[in-house]
C-alpha cells in the first residue's frame, strides 16, 4: 500500500529517531508514492544486496534498478516503522554486474560496445569498475582486448570521470546511452540539473528527443500533467505534429481541442498552455479575416516563412521586367510545332515575373521547357534549372541539355553562418529560373528560394496541381494558383501515349475519377501496367517481395537492387513500408557486414532513405543511396548518394531507413524504371485519388499494383485531399491580419 505523502518534518505520525545523519548506498527496489510537484517521494531500497529500507523526503526522478547514496535522518512512523527521512541524493555507479555491463554497454565509453562489456564484466565481475579506474593494465586478461583498445579505453574512462554521476542519473530516467551521450555534450557538468529543472527543454534543444520523451522523463521527475511548463511545451508540440501533417496553422480553438486530447487536461488547460507559448514567443495568434475567419495559431518561425515568402513574392510580382519580344519567325520550327496552351506558357514564361506550367504525365512539360530555355539562350539570358530533389535535377538536366540541380544546392548552404549563402542580399546569379516538381515545395524552402531571386528575374515554376502536396508544411503550388496572382497554364493534351502503353492511361483515369483498366493482358503481349488481385495483406506482401526477388527480374531484365521501387500507401501494417523493408532486406540482401540501431539492422549494399534535412552533412529529406561501408571500432558508416560518400556515426542511423520501400508521400519527386504499389483496404485512412495517382506517375518503364478493387473503388472516389491550413493564398490577395 502507498504511503500518504506526510510532507512535514516534524509530522504527529514520526517520532524522532537518530539525531545524527546516516548514509544509505542501494538499488531501488520500487517507488510507492512520488507527489505531482516531485517534493515528496517514498521508496523501497535495497540496502547492499539484502536489507530493504524505506526512505522518504526529496527523491523525484528516481526509477527501479537505480543505484543511488542517500543522507538523511533515522525516524520512527507510527504507520510505516523505521525509515530514513532525506536531505539529499546522488546516483552513483551500479555495483551489479547487470548494472555494469548495461553502464559499459551504453556507448560512452570509446572502445567498449555491448560486446567487449559483456566479456570485460564476466572476466572481472562486480570488481569491473575499480578495475578500469584504477588497474586498466589488466584488460589484456579479456580475451580480443589489445594494448591499442587498452589505451582507448584508458583515456576515454579518464575523460568521462566527471560525467559518470550524471550519465547513472540519466540512465535511471530510462535514457539510452547514446540520448545521455548528446544531453552530457548539450549541457556539460549542468546536464542533471537541467533535466530536473526544466525535462522539456530537451526536446527543443537535443536532437532525437521530442515532447513524448521529454515527458516521459518529466512524469518520472514527478511533473503534474497540468504543470504550466508542460502545458507550453505540450502546445507547440501539438503545432509540430500539425505542421507533420501539412499545416502551417490552425484555428484556435481547433487547436485547444486538439491539445486538451493529446495532454489529457482541460480546454482551460490547453489555453493556459497556449498563452505561455505566446508569452515565450514560441506561439503566436493572428487575426484572420479569410476563409473561415477567425484567430489562427502559429509556430513563431512558420509564421515568419509564410510571411516572408509572401512579401518576397510581391516584390517579385511587382517588379517590372525588362521587355522581351519572341516574334514566331525568329523561334524555329520546334515552337511553331507546339500547341495553344502550350505557346501560352513559353509566351507568360517571358513576359510575367512568376509563371506556372501545370499538367499530369504525357502533356509536354518538358517540351514546353525545352523551349523556354532554348530562347533564353539565344536571348543570352543567364538560366538556372533546379527541382526539390537530386533525382528530379538529374531528369530536369537531361530533358534540356542543361545542368541542373537540387534547391539546397542552388542557394549553396553555408554551415558556419546555418544559412543558404543566396539571400536578399546576395540573390541568384540568373535571369531565368525554371524549377521543376513545384508540388513537392513546403512553406520553408519556397521562401529561402524567392527570398534569394533578384529583382528582373524570370521565375517558371513547373509542377502537377493533382499530385500529392508537399512532406513539409504547406501547400505553396495550390497556394499561388488559388492566389489568382500568378498566371498559370494548364496543360491537358496527351502526347506520350502509345497504342500499347497504359501507365499514362490509367494515371490520367485515376486523376480524372474513374477507375483504371486493370483486366488481364493477353499471354505473350508485353505492357507497362499490370494488375494483381489480392485482399489479404499477408498474400500481398508475399506477392510483393517474390516479384521482386525473382519474377520481375527474370520476366523483364531489371535489377531488383538498383530499379525497382515499391510504393507503400502507409508505413505500418503488414503491408507497409517498415514490414516490406525487413522481408525485401533478407531477400535482396541477406547478408554481409551490419550493425543494429534500435530494432532496425543495416548492412552493407542497404538501399536508404535520409529522413530529415542535415544541412551540415549536405542531404536532405528524400535522399537515396546505398550503405557502403560500416566501420565498427569507430562506430561510423558511409552512405554513397548521388552527390558522394557521406559519414554518419552509429548514432546518428536514425536519420536513415531503409528504402526497398517507401510511402508514396516520400517518392515525390523520383521516378523509377519499375513501381510496384500494394492498395488494400488495411490501407483506409490514406487511400485518396491523388495518393494513387502520385503514386502511379512515379513508375517511368513498368507499374504493378497488387491489391484489392474495394480499396482501389474507395481511393478513387474519394476526390478532396485533407484541407491544410495555410494563410499564403490570402496574404498574396491582401487580406488584413492582425497579431
Amino acid at each position: 500500500m502507498n504511503q500518504e505523502p506526510q510532507r512535514p518534518a516534524d509530522d504527529d505520525g514520526a517520532q524522532a529517531g537518530s539525531a545524527l545523519e546516516h548514509t544509505l548506498r542501494g538499488e531501488v527496489l520500487r517507488v510507492l508514492f512520488s507527489s505531482a510537484d516531485g517534493e515528496y517521494t517514498v521508496l523501497k531500497l535495497l540496502e547492499n544486496g539484502c536489507q530493504e529500507r524505506t526512505l522518504v523526503g526529496p527523491l523525484a526522478g528516481l526509477v527501479e534498478g537505480q543505484e543511488i547514496e542517500a543522507v538523511g535522518r533515522w525516524e520512527n512512523h507510527k504507520d510505516h516503522g523505521r525509515q530514513l527521512r532525506v536531505r539529499e541524493f546522488r546516483a552513483v555507479l551500479p555495483s551489479t554486474e547487470e548494472g555494469i555491463r548495461r553502464y559499459l554497454a551504453s556507448g560512452l565509453i570509446p572502445g567498449i560496445g555491448p560486446k567487449y562489456a559483456e566479456r570485460i564484466v564476466e572476466h572481472f565481475g562486480t570488481d569491473t569498475l575499480r578495475i578500469l579506474g584504477n588497474y586498466s593494465e589488466r584488460l589484456r586478461e579479456v580475451p580480443g582486448i589489445g594494448k591499442k583498445r587498452i589505451e582507448e579505453i584508458r583515456a576515454a574512462w579518464q575523460e568521462h570521470a566527471g560525467q559518470r554521476d550524471v550519465l547513472v542519473f540519466l540512465q535511471g530516467l530510462g535514457i539510452g546511452g547514446a540520448l545521455c551521450a548528446r544531453i552530457i555534450n548539450q549541457y556539460g557538468a549542468g546536464a542533471a540539473e537541467v533535466v530536473r529543472t526544466s525535462p522539456y527543454r530537451l526536446a527543443a534543444e537535443v536532437r532525437g528527443i521530442g515532447f513524448l520523451s521529454a515527458d516521459r522523463i518529466a512524469g518520472k521527475l514527478g511533473l503534474a500533467k497540468d504543470d504550466p511548463r508542460r502545458l507550453a511545451a505540450g502546445i507547440l508540440h501539438v503545432l509540430d505534429q500539425l505542421a507533420l501533417a501539412g499545416h502551417v496553422c490552425y484555428p484556435r480553438e481547433a487547436l485547444l481541442v486538439e491539445a486538451a486530447k493529446t495532454l489529457e487536461v482541460t480546454g482551460e488547460a490547453a489555453a493556459e498552455g497556449l498563452e505561455r507559448a505566446c508569452r515565450a514567443g514560441r506561439a503566436v495568434e493572428v487575426q484572420s479575416q479569410g476563409d473561415p475567419p477567425g484567430l489562427f495559431v502559429y509556430r513563431h518561425n512558420l509564421l515568419v516563412e509564410e510571411q516572408g515568402l509572401a512579401e518576397a513574392l510581391e516584390v517579385l510580382l511587382r517588379c517590372p521586367l525588362p521587355p522581351v519580344r519572341l516574334p514566331a519567325a525568329d523561334t524555329g520550327p520546334a515552337y511553331q510545332r507546339l500547341n495553344e496552351a502550350q505557346r501560352q506558357a513559353v509566351d507568360w514564361a517571358f513576359q510575367a515575373p512568376v509563371s506556372i506550367i501545370t499538367g499530369g504525365p504525357g502533356v509536354g512539360k518538358t517540351t514546353v521547357v525545352g523551349q523556354i530555355v532554348a530562347l533564353a539562350q539565344r536571348l543570352h539570358l543567364p538560366i538556372a534549372l533546379a527541382a526539390p530533389t537530386g533525382r528530379a535535377a538529374k531528369r530536369m538536366a537531361e530533358a534540356s541539355s542543361l545542368a541542373a540541380q537540387t534547391l539546397h544546392r542552388l542557394l549553396k548552404w553555408d554551415a558556419a553562418s546555418y544559412s543558404f549563402q543566396h539571400d536578399p542580399d546576395r540573390p541568384l546569379p540568373c535571369k531565368l529560373l525554371v524549377v521543376d516538381e513545384v508540388s513537392m515545395l513546403d512553406v520553408s524552402l519556397a521562401c529561402s528560394l524567392f527570398r534569394a531571386v533578384g529583382a528582373g528575374t524570370r521565375v517558371v515554376l513547373v509542377g502537377d496541381r493533382d499530385q500529392l502536396p508537399s512532406v513539409g508544411p504547406g501547400s505553396v503550388l495550390q497556394d499561388l494558383i488559388a492566389s489568382g496572382r500568378i498566371p498559370v497554364t494548364q496543360l491537358t493534351e496527351i502526347y506520350r501515349q502509345s497504342g500499347e502503353g497504359r501507365i499514362i492511361f490509367n494515371a490520367h483515369a485515376v486523376n480524372h475519377g474513374r477507375l483504371p483498366d486493370i483486366r488481364p493482358v493477353p499471354r505473350g503481349q508485353p505492357a507497362d501496367f499490370y494488375w494483381i488481385e489480392k485482399d489479404l495483406p499477408e498474400e500481398a506482401a508475399d506477392v510483393i517481395v517474390r516479384m521482386v526477388a525473382d519474377r520481375i527480374p527474370q520476366s523483364f531484365g531489371f535489377d531488383p537492387r538498383e530499379d525497382i521501387q515499391v510504393l507503400a500507401p502507409m508505413r505500418r501494417g503488414s503491408c507497409g513500408t517498415e514490414t516490406l523493408n525487413t522481408r525485401l532486406q533478407d531477400a535482396l540482401n541477406p547478408k554481409g557486414a551490419e550493425f543494429k540501431h534500435g530494432e532496425h539492422r543495416f548492412r552493407v549494399g542497404d538501399r536508404v532513405m535520409q529522413t530529415v534535412n542535415n544541412y551540415d552533412k549536405g542531404v536532405f529529406n528524400g535522399d537515396l543511396g546505398r550503405i557502403h561501408d560500416i566501420q565498427y571500432a569507430e562506430r561510423i558508416f558511409h552512405v554513397a548518394f548521388d552527390a558522394g560518400l557521406v559519414e554518419y556515426e552509429w548514432a546518428d542511423a536514425d536519420e536513415i531507413a531503409l528504402a526497398y520501400a517507401v510511402t508514396v508521400h516520400k517518392s515525390q519527386g523520383c521516378e523509377f524504371p519499375v513501381v510496384l504499389m500494394p492498395l488494400l483496404t488495411q490501407h483506409f485512412v490514406m487511400l485518396e485519388r491523388n495518393l494513387v495517382y502520385t503514386g502511379m506517375t512515379r513508375a517511368r518503364k513498368l507499374l504493378i499494383m497488387v491489391g484489392s478493387q474495394r480499396a482501389l473503388a474507395i481511393a478513387v472516389g474519394r476526390s478532396q485531399s485533407r484541407r491544410r491550413w495555410t494563410r499564403l493564398a490570402q496574404l498574396l490577395r491582401g487580406g488584413p491580419e492582425t497579431s
